[in-house]
């Protein structure tokens, strides 16, 4: 008894020591981590997620690890923090990786390029602009990636639409519309994992719940590029046969290799575990590639006949490393590349090190009094969303990337919509609505300048035309200012901040 009384006696101890902090000091270390992650960025560009930005979030979770010993936390407590919010993400790192060897899988076996080869086909001059949103979208949920959706379909639509006279800025807003549509509900998708990571939900759910704005906003974008195109004058054909004839010569293109992701969707329907469904979806994956692309998989390993040894190291290649199918078409070369489970490290590494700086930023009482400050000034939850909003484009135009518009937000907002009784699934659809899809409106957010650049569009000629982009974070507003889907949690997290 004495000894029980001893431990709360230094709880108490501890309690009185540790004074709250205020919400200046506890803006210090996201004041300090915004404006360096805006310098690298401008430093480093497209290069800063090789690594910098990373060593950037632990320099923040330092900033805020000095806060915390001038107000006497130590740092066993705010260790602590940091190894719970790690082990929070367990799941979506196995999942990451999980996502990273279906992609291989998926690519060695046809399924993507066939969704890419029936994809083109469906482009016709009169709706054209609303078939590059429906070929993109398909492509880039495909693959995971409005990135290399852009820089290979994307080029070679922008190139289509030129000679039909149409503006380059109308092409490269529906590319966009269309490639973001379909990263946002991609499961390969990095940013889709992301979001969920940083708001404690579950990814299918994260996805499911996407629907519900996602759906409204596409219908409107694609309603308006239809109306468009069929107010416009094209000539010439879309001619898309070579690289139909390059797919063709690469690939043994067939319906059957659909069954795969119907069993996928199938399972995510039947609310299988994410894990096991990715697994299985893995897995026939690499039995489709070997009954169906033997010579793609003899080809990884440098091989002209299968036999088991190289249909093991293929497969298992394709998995885990990196994998380029090469064809005849040098744009295609870049689509057709998986990365794999390794292919996921990087996003993996974000992950942790946002853990670290959201972990001291727990342990010092930081996060609690931003959170409880935001409440205050949210008087409603349409006010919080706003403010969720509010915040991803701030982070877009100053610390120029995506990423940090989900981390940041995501760490920051968490526990703010916990307290209101909201469930995690609000704030990762609304950190992807606002902070994934609008990156590409900013001229120095890297994919700004990456699409731009990549395109051959500037930013102020496509950023009407994107309007998928920018209607997002509209459309999420709407349904949290008229209350629908504003998914509750069972039992309210009620804070003592």
């Amino acid at each position: 008894m004495a000894k029980q009384n001893s431990n709360k006696h230094r709880e108490n101890e501890n309690i009185v020591e540790n004074k709250a902090l205020n919400i200046w000091e506890a803006l210090i270390p996201v004041i300090a981590l915004v404006g360096m992650l805006a310098y690298n960025v401008y430093v480093f560009g497209d290069d800063a997620l090789s690594g910098s930005n990373q060593f950037i979030l632990l320099l923040g979770g330092a900033v805020a690890a000095i806060v915390g010993f001038l107000n006497k936390v130590s740092y066993k407590q705010m260790l602590a923090e940091v190894a719970e919010n790690v082990k929070s993400t367990t799941g979506a790192l196995l999942i990451l990786l999980m996502v990273g060897a279906l992609a291989g899988t998926w690519l060695i076996s046809g399924i993507i390029p066939a969704m890419i080869y029936y994809g083109l086909q469906i482009l016709n001059p009169t709706i054209f602009l609303a078939a590059c949103v429906i070929i993109c979208a398909i492509i880039s949920i495909a693959t995971g990636s409005s990135w290399t959706t852009a820089a290979t379909v994307g080029i070679a639509l922008i190139g289509i639409g030129d000679a039909l006279g149409i503006s380059l800025g109308m092409t490269a807003g529906a590319v966009l519309s269309g490639a973001y549509f379909g990263d946002k509900l991609s499961p390969l998708s990095d940013t889709t994992n992301l979001a969920p990571a940083m708001a404690g939900g579950e990814l299918f759910s994260h996805i499911k719940y996407m629907l519900w704005t996602t759906v409204p906003t596409i219908t409107v974008t694609l309603t308006v590029f239809i109306i468009i195109g069929l107010n416009l004058e094209t000539s010439g054909v879309a001619d898309v046969d070579t690289i139909l004839t390059s797919i063709d010569a690469s690939f043994n293109i067939n319906g059957w290799l659909f069954l795969v992701p119907l069993v996928v969707i199938a399972l995510i329907v039947k609310k299988t575990p994410p894990l096991a469904a990715l697994l299985i979806g893995t897995l026939l994956g690499a039995v489709f590639a070997l009954i169906f692309q033997p010579e793609v998989v003899a080809g990884i390993t440098g091989n002209t006949s299968l036999n088991f040894e190289s249909a093991y190291k293929g497969v298992l290649k394709a998995i885990t490393v990196n994998t380029t199918i090469p064809t005849d078409n040098e744009a295609l070369n870049d689509l057709f590349t998986a990365k794999g489970m390794a292919g996921m490290l990087g996003t993996i590494w974000l992950i942790v090190c946002a853990m670290v700086f959201g972990g001291i930023m727990d342990g010092i009482g930081a996060l609690a009094r931003i959170s409880s400050a935001l409440l205050s000034l949210a008087k409603t939850t349409f006010g919080l969303f706003a403010s969720t909003v509010a915040s991803c484009l701030a982070l877009n135009v100053t610390a120029s990337d995506q990423y940090l518009a989900i981390v940041v937000p995501g760490k920051m907002f968490s526990k703010a919509y916990a307290d209101r009784g909201l469930a995690p699934e609000n704030l990762s659809r609304t950190l992807e609505d606002s902070g994934t899809v609008t990156s590409v409106l900013v001229p120095w957010n890297t994919c700004g300048a990456y699409h731009s650049g990549v395109l051959g569009v500037s930013v102020g000629e496509y950023f009407v035309y994107a309007m998928f982009n920018w209607l997002s974070p509209i459309m999420t507003l709407i349904f949290a200012g008229l209350g629908i889907k504003i998914k509750q949690l069972v039992t309210p997290k009620l804070s003592n901040a």
